[in-house]
């Protein structure tokens, strides 16, 4: 990406950032009507929508500049709509998961389980405060990302078409945790039913509706917002393995993820799924999913993971849906997909 390029792109996160602020400051104003339990969970979504990386606005940002869109208040709007629907899935992917953390700081639902501890609640009856406060903290957030569609001024048939796929991505996304849910009871799930999944709960929301957001905003033809939403299935399972594949592999000083977790919680990603159809999966069963699982035991299964050939088929499919991604780039405008190209080139080195 050129040095001009990266520098508007700053400039318009800057102005996500401002918008998704002034949402919080009217919101905290109007929570003081309702009292102290109120303001408190205004307080605490705010802090959990903090610190991100801004992936997908810059999704939106990317496809809407490299079309030659230049209305950066209504940009800088819909990319906001996409930052806030990541924060109400985060929040409630927690409760699902029981996390009570995040990034090592206390979630929304932690932050208000050990308020409830601090003030003398026993520990059971402060998870539920918790959860609750988690519940009701996610489904304001979620609600409220209409509004910023709404708040960027587009009209008409374009404004319609934003709310569909923000809405289409809202329902991809649930539907995706509900069978995520569900394949994590009972029998083994296939690679394809994992991967089908985690394009569901994740890839849509991130990569797909994100670009053609940006595309619709910017007035490109339906063959360009088709692309972009081919590209972006395709870019997003490559992530999403990618991801599975540096929770067991990774750097933790480099991805700031535990290479210790998704093992311990036998997590069913695609390397298990892979894994399981082998013989080398008996000397793997017995393991995952243990909470005590030793740093020498886990170097263990990583070294049968990648023995039973689970680590080469998850990164023979990083690549194969990176060339998918890449032959919908001949659909787009140069520039954009020139910045697109960009993005896949990173994907690739995170595995090198």
């Amino acid at each position: 990406m050129s040095e001009e390029a990266a520098t508007v792109a700053q400039i318009d996160l800057a102005l996500v950032d401002d918008c998704i602020e002034r949402f919080f400051a009217v919101s905290s104003a109007r929570a003081r009507r309702f009292g102290r339990p109120s303001e408190e969970l205004w307080r605490v979504l705010r802090r959990a929508s903090m610190g991100g990386k801004r992936f997908r606005p810059r999704m939106v940002l990317t496809a809407y500049a490299g079309l030659g869109g230049t209305d950066a208040h209504a940009a800088a709007n819909v990319a906001a709509a996409y930052e806030l629907l990541h924060t109400a899935l985060v929040v409630h992917d927690d409760v699902i998961d029981r996390d009570w953390s995040r990034r090592g700081e206390p979630n929304v639902a932690g932050s208000f389980r050990d308020t409830g501890t601090t003030g003398g609640l026993a520990l059971p009856t402060a998870e539920h405060r918790g959860v609750s406060a988690a519940v009701i903290a996610g489904d304001l957030a979620l609600a409220a990302t209409t509004r910023f569609i709404e708040a960027s001024g587009v009209t008409g048939d374009r404004r319609a078409r934003l709310l569909e796929i923000l809405d289409d991505a809202v329902f991809a996304s649930a539907a995706g945790e509900m069978t995520d849910v569900d394949l994590a009871l009972g029998v083994m799930p296939t690679v394809d039913e994992v991967l089908a999944m985690e394009r569901a709960k994740t890839s849509v929301y991130s990569f797909e509706a994100p670009l053609q957001s940006g595309a619709v905003l910017a007035g490109a033809p339906e063959s360009v917002v088709e692309a972009l939403g081919a590209f972006g299935r395709e870019i997003g399972i490559a992530y999403q393995i990618v991801d599975d594949l540096l929770g067991v592999y990774g750097d933790e000083t480099v991805t700031g993820k535990s290479v210790l977790g998704d093992l311990r919680e036998g997590k069913r990603t695609m390397l298990i799924a892979y894994a399981a159809t082998t013989d080398c999966w008996d000397d793997i069963a017995p393991y995952l999913g243990d909470p005590d699982l030793t740093e020498d035991r886990a170097a263990e299964l990583r070294a049968t993971l990648e023995t039973c050939g689970a680590k080469s088929a998850a990164e023979s499919r990083i690549a194969e849906h990176a060339a998918l991604a890449r032959a919908e780039l001949a659909a787009l405008p140069y520039e954009l997909a020139e910045r697109l190209e960009h993005l896949v080139s990173e994907l690739l080195e995170r595995v090198r």
